[in-house]
C-alpha cells in the first residue's frame, strides 16, 4: 500500500484491520492512558472491534479518520494523527498519539501540521479544532505549533471531563 500523504520525514497511510495490533499497543500504553484515555481495549479481538466502530467506519462515514504513521527512514509505525469527528464538536477534531520511544522529536508537530493542512487543502473542512487536558503541555505545544489557540473549555459528555478547547486562528 502507499502512502496517501508525506511530510519532510513521515508517511501516512489509512488504518486496515491489520494495525489492530498497532492499535492495542498504543491504546494500552501508560502515556496514552494518562493523557488520551483508557479505552478499555485488552485484547486483539478488541482492538480489531474498536478499529472497526472507530477509523475504519469514520472513513466510510466522514472520509476521514486517524491515520497510521510511519517514519520513512526505517518503516518504523510510531502512531497515530488524523481528525476525528466528536458529536460534541462543532468541527473535525486533530489527534494524534505517539509511542513513548518517539516523544521529543518533533514527530507529533510535523503529523499534525501535515494532517491539518491535509485537512484544509485535500479534503477542504472549513474549520479544525483541538482538544487536550490541561495538565498535557506538550500537546498543547503540537496544536499552538499548528496555529491552534485556546478558546475555552469543552466538556465530554459520557466521561464529565473538561478539556481544552483549541480554535483555528483566523
Amino acid at each position: 500500500m502507499k502512502p496517501f500523504l508525506h511530510s519532510t520525514r513521515l508517511e501516512f497511510y489509512r488504518l486496515t484491520s491489520q494495525d489492530a495490533p498497532l492499535m492495542l499497543a498504543l491504546l494500552n500504553e501508560p502515556s496514552f492512558i494518562e493523557n488520551i484515555g483508557d479505552r478499555g481495549v485488552r485484547t486483539l479481538a478488541q482492538a480489531e472491534q474498536y478499529m472497526q466502530d472507530g477509523p475504519l467506519a469514520s472513513y466510510q462515514q466522514h472520509g476521514f479518520g486517524m491515520y497510521r504513521v510511519v517514519r520513512t527512514i526505517d518503516g518504523a509505525a510510531i502512531g497515530l494523527c488524523g481528525l476525528v469527528s466528536r458529536d460534541y464538536l462543532p468541527s473535525p477534531d486533530l489527534g494524534y498519539a505517539f509511542f513513548p520511544e518517539f516523544a521529543g522529536q518533533g514527530y507529533a508537530s510535523e503529523a499534525a501540521t501535515a494532517v491539518f493542512h491535509f485537512g484544509k487543502t485535500v479534503l477542504k473542512i472549513p474549520k479544525i479544532v483541538g482538544i487536550v487536558q490541561a495538565s498535557n503541555l506538550a500537546s498543547q505545544r503540537v496544536l499552538q505549533k499548528v496555529g491552534l489557540i485556546k478558546q475555552g473549555l469543552v466538556t465530554v459528555p459520557t466521561s464529565g471531563e473538561e478539556l481544552d478547547f483549541y480554535v483555528e486562528n483566523i
